[in-house]
């Protein structure tokens, strides 16, 4: 019992999560090295198996924290009622483009805990994640081809054009290293490409 409580360091949780986010951020990367984020974050990297079982539990926690903000956000724009379905939809592609751009590793840590968890997680991240976002999709598409406002179009393949046009771009820092001379995804890169999407996502689904 005193082992545990000498490991109590309030925001010791917290931490351990930004600094795992900011490794994986800064590396392109969807794992960590527990020296390193000892050494980075400060903390005695015992505190992983404290708070999170393993590595394993911290990786599950990052996705947690991170899945678990883009949720409420969608929740909440569907809500909305003095928003128009376009006006809706653009929000939330922006929105997007902000998430991937702070956390470029979350589509694919996403499905590397898919697909290395046991059953029972993997139930437990689709139903949590996935389902309330391909439901939010139907939404935004039914309140917009009801408006008059979208195309009648399928909101499966609209989840995977959506979500793949954000992770693509910004899990591709080799593509833009080697092929475009630039080595950083800088605001000003986010900026313009979440104008690019939106028009170029928008432009394919609104009615003519």
């Amino acid at each position: 019992m005193e082992q545990i409580e000498s490991l109590e360091t309030p925001g010791a949780r917290d931490l351990l999560l930004q600094t795992a986010s900011a490794i994986m951020r800064e590396g392109d990367v969807v794992d960590i090295s527990l020296s390193e984020l000892s050494l980075r974050s400060g903390l005695n990297s015992a505190l992983v198996k404290y708070y999170f079982g393993n590595k394993a539990g911290l990786l599950k926690a990052l996705l947690d924290r991170d899945m678990e903000a883009i949720v409420k956000s969608v929740d909440a724009l569907l809500a909305k009622d003095d928003m128009t379905p376009e006006a809706k939809l653009r929000r939330h592609i922006s929105k997007s483009i902000d998430t991937y751009y702070a956390y470029p590793y979350l589509n694919r840590l996403l499905m590397r805990l898919v697909r290395d968890s046991d059953e029972a997680d993997a139930k437990r991240i689709a139903d949590l994640y996935l389902l309330p976002l391909q439901s939010a999709y139907k939404r935004f598409i039914a309140e917009g081809v009801e408006a008059g406002v979208f195309r009648p179009i399928d909101p499966q393949l609209f989840y995977f054009t959506a979500t793949g046009a954000a992770d693509r771009f910004f899990s591709a820092r080799l593509v833009l290293k080697h092929c475009f001379n630039q080595d950083a995804l800088t605001e000003e890169l986010r900026d313009r490409y979440r104008e690019h999407t939106v028009d170029f996502v928008m432009a394919g689904i609104l009615a003519r």
